[in-house]
């Protein structure tokens, strides 16, 4: 699989916009390969429901592989939508959907039993909820996805709201069958994280793609990245997996994929300002501070300052 993304046969998507525009648009332009779109309403009078349904469904993309000077695109190959009944309470109702399906092109994976081969691509899908309640407030959530790829959730306005903070190609590759999927009644809930800042956005494109190189750099569940009071002369990009925040030992926040830190350190005297410890296994990209613009590190720290909060959040 390196090999094929090396030669261009595959290919990496670019993380999705903040604010999303047409689905349709998008996946004409192959920006992902597949969108599972929920809508809910629901009229009330008082706490009783009367009235209620939903719409939506799977939005399938493509891929598109290079050979040479030419581009071939292939359909994806949907599954069914899996669309329980609603579910209804005191003031509410709860819709859910699973969609999903998988690439046309072939994958060559292990498997456990004869012939220990599967040229198949695995099944990817995300499960949303969508509870609207009789007061016209709404919640969205991610109940269920494939450990691979990254999924992300957008918010009714479009505005980009949640991620999946754990990827895991292995596990996803090793995938047996459907019957290991929602399809064969077996989901996993996903490690959610809330979506960075568009300048964190901004910020980790020039980390990855900057004067020097970054280091990646895996840790284990439990090991600590930074401890608060030691000296720093490196910036992190947070690219798999959650890191907790502390200060003085006290929890202030969780960061997930996406997140820029260790900035304060950089322009505050060379010291960590906090603690952070790798809340499940985690990859990060280590930067030297000498290949980051110090103006957009100064706007992105004065946008964060979580140490300096008295409550405990999660960003």
């Amino acid at each position: 699989m390196k090999l094929g993304f090396a030669s261009g046969l595959s290919h990496y998507d670019a993380p999705p916009p903040d604010l999303l525009d047409s689905l349709e648009v998008m996946r004409d332009l192959d920006a992902f390969r597949f969108a599972n779109r929920l809508e809910v309403w629901a009229e009330f009078d008082g706490e009783e429901i009367v009235e209620h349904g939903r719409g939506g469904g799977l939005v399938m993309g493509s891929t598109t592989v290079q050979l040479g000077p030419l581009g071939l695109t292939f359909a994806g190959v949907p599954m069914p939508d899996l669309t329980p009944e609603p579910e209804i309470s005191s003031g509410a109702v709860t819709y859910r959907q699973t969609c999903g399906g998988r690439t046309a092109l072939p994958l060559p994976r292990r498997t456990p039993h004869p012939p220990f081969v599967r040229l198949e691509a695995p099944l990817v899908w995300t499960t949303l909820a969508v509870t609207v309640r009789f007061d016209g407030t709404t919640l969205g959530r991610l109940e269920g996805a494939s450990s691979f790829p990254r999924h992300w959730v957008y918010n009714p306005d479009g505005r980009l709201s949640q991620k999946a903070a754990l990827t895991d190609w292995a596990d996803w590759t090793a995938q047996p069958s459907w019957t290991m999927t929602p399809w064969g009644d077996h989901d996993s809930p996903p490690v959610i994280a809330a979506a960075e800042a568009g300048l964190e956005r901004l910020m980790s494109k020039a980390v990855m793609h900057g004067r020097k190189r970054p280091e990646i750099r895996r840790l284990a569940k439990g090991t600590v990245l930074t401890r608060q009071g030691e000296e720093a002369t490196d910036l992190y990009l947070l690219l798999d997996g959650v890191l907790a925040l502390s200060v003085n030992g006290d929890d202030l926040a969780e960061l997930g994929p996406g997140a820029v830190v260790g900035e304060r350190a950089l322009l505050e005297g060379g010291k960590r300002t906090s603690t952070l410890t790798a809340v499940t296994p985690v990859r990060v990209a280590v930067a030297p501070s000498s290949a980051i613009d110090v103006t957009a590190l100064a706007t992105l720290s004065r946008g964060h300052h979580l140490e300096d909060s008295e409550t405990r959040t999660n960003k």
